[in-house]
């Protein structure tokens, strides 16, 4: 049995819903994914998809489809992503565990791929309880 690469929040979910819902085109969802960029070496991007890919992982909560990139899927494994509506902001966040530090605007990040080893053995535990 397969796991899902990432998860989302209720609110995360609502906020995917609501930009398909509004987006006046033939959305389906958003794809997630990873860049180099920012002064921390790395930004998370976030677009609108019309026609989804084959090759990507598909995430589902609520009615709200994510898809995200095959090359940010190391980068992305057991990542919760939310969103936040603050005084300053209002976007999605990512709990990333991959996360090393982040630019102090928090606009940029660094990532170090998963270690698929302690992700294999932490998964054979939780299967043993």
């Amino acid at each position: 049995m397969g796991f899902a690469v990432m998860s989302m929040t209720d609110a995360a979910a609502a906020r995917v819903k609501a930009i398909v819902e509004n987006s006046g085109t033939d959305a389906k969802g958003v794809r997630v994914g990873i860049k180099k960029g920012g002064c921390a070496g790395m930004e998370y991007t976030i677009n609108l998809v019309t026609e989804p890919n084959a090759k990507d992982d598909l995430i589902e909560r609520d009615g709200a489809k994510v898809w995200v990139e095959p090359s940010a899927v190391l980068y992305l494994l057991g990542t919760e992503m939310g969103f936040e509506t603050t005084t300053l902001r209002s976007g999605f966040i990512f709990t990333n565990p991959n996360q090393t530090s982040a630019c102090g605007c928090g606009e940029s990040v660094e990532l170090k791929p998963a270690d698929l080893a302690a992700l294999a053995a932490q998964r054979q535990s939780a299967q043993a309880i």
